[in-house]
């Protein structure tokens, strides 16, 4: 043989090992890949219940004591009038046992106000920062419900979103209507805490809410109500003895010394048998224990048969100052001014004074 087809063929022997080599790798490759599977499965559809299928009656006052970081159970309610057949009561916790009580904080609204959102998204940032259990009471008319709804379910705080179908010509006639309607929510489903109304426009000191959670049946504190152009400041409310009530003042900061509607001469409280009282307190300057309007013998006040067309709000208004007893200043000597109202328009004053 040539020695020139001798050494051709040396190398054509490397060509056909290399190629046997690549045969023998694609070929294993394809025998694996035919046992991998040839589709993903995709992560199965969470089901999610719909709003509308959430359970309508409150859970146990119990649960309500859940660490904040918890997302508690919001639910939009319509608001309907108190059934008086009392419908399996929740079980019921005295304030006095429990000193971190259940706060009901009821919040009216306005019919095409602008502000509504800004003010309501303001006033759950500040309920938010409040040391639970606290309940969140939000009346309004049904055609503003939708997009309220929306907002209260990113707000964080446990609510209740009450609505009515009644139309109102009369602005404070609605708004008596919207707190009664939130009372008589309460009452018929036997929601035991302190009721305080949080206007929209108001601004609180932190330890406020604390403070009043100490209140046992009636309680009361000084509020500042600011102009618009907030040079003019008017406070009113209690004058105190420790916790003790003992007169009432008023004072305009355009008018220099203060007003006093009634006052008593330090030890003569228990001679006191009326005397002259204010017509009204700030709607914002009192806080009451619910079940007064389920249970008023339990706080020493007469039994009575349930009557359907009670005003509610009327009645604990009434009691307010008729049980100076009973009524707790906050804080000690009502020396400090907790909460402010912001003054926007004369019908915000009607509003907040009322």
């Amino acid at each position: 043989m040539n020695p020139l087809d001798k050494s051709s063929n040396k190398k054509k022997l490397p060509i056909w090992k290399k190629a046997l080599i690549h045969s023998t790798i694609c070929f294993v490759m394809g025998f694996f890949t035919g046992f991998a599977p040839t589709t993903i499965t995709s992560e199965p559809n969470r089901t999610h219940q719909p709003i509308s299928k959430l359970p309508v009656l409150p859970e146990s006052i119990n649960s309500l004591h859940k660490s904040s970081s918890q997302h508690a159970l919001n639910q939009s309610l319509i608001a309907q009038l108190p059934m008086r057949s009392d419908p399996d009561p929740l079980p019921d916790k005295p304030l006095e046992s429990d000193p971190k009580g259940l706060l009901i904080i009821i919040t009216t609204t306005q019919y095409g106000d602008p502000t509504q959102a800004a003010s309501l998204t303001r006033m759950a940032h500040t309920l938010k920062s409040v040391h639970p259990p606290l309940l969140w009471v939000v009346v309004e008319p049904r055609a503003n419900a939708p997009e309220t709804a929306r907002l209260l379910r990113d707000t964080g705080v446990m609510y209740r979103h009450i609505t009515y179908k009644e139309n109102f010509t009369d602005f404070e006639e609605e708004v008596h209507h919207q707190r009664n309607a939130a009372l008589s929510h309460l009452e018929h489903h036997r929601i035991t805490g302190l009721v305080h109304f949080a206007d929209r426009l108001n601004f609180y000191d932190p330890r406020f809410f604390e403070e009043i959670r100490q209140i046992e049946v009636f309680g009361t504190w000084p509020v500042a109500t600011m102009g618009r152009n907030m040079k003019q400041v008017e406070v009113e409310g209690p004058i105190c003895k420790s916790s003790k009530v003992v007169g009432w003042y008023r004072k305009d900061s355009s008018n220099g010394p203060a007003m006093a509607a009634s006052m008593v001469p330090e030890g003569e409280e228990s001679k006191r048998s009326g005397g002259v009282k204010p017509s009204r307190i700030n709607i914002s300057g009192f806080g009451f224990n619910s079940s007064i309007l389920w249970d008023p013998e339990r706080w020493g006040r007469p039994t009575s048969q349930p009557d359907t067309s009670q005003d509610s709000m009327r009645f604990v208004q009434e009691l307010v100052l008729q049980d100076e007893a009973k009524l707790k200043g906050i804080p000690p000597d009502c020396s400090q001014v907790m909460v402010w109202h912001l003054h926007t328009s004369s019908s915000a004053n009607k509003r907040n004074r009322r």
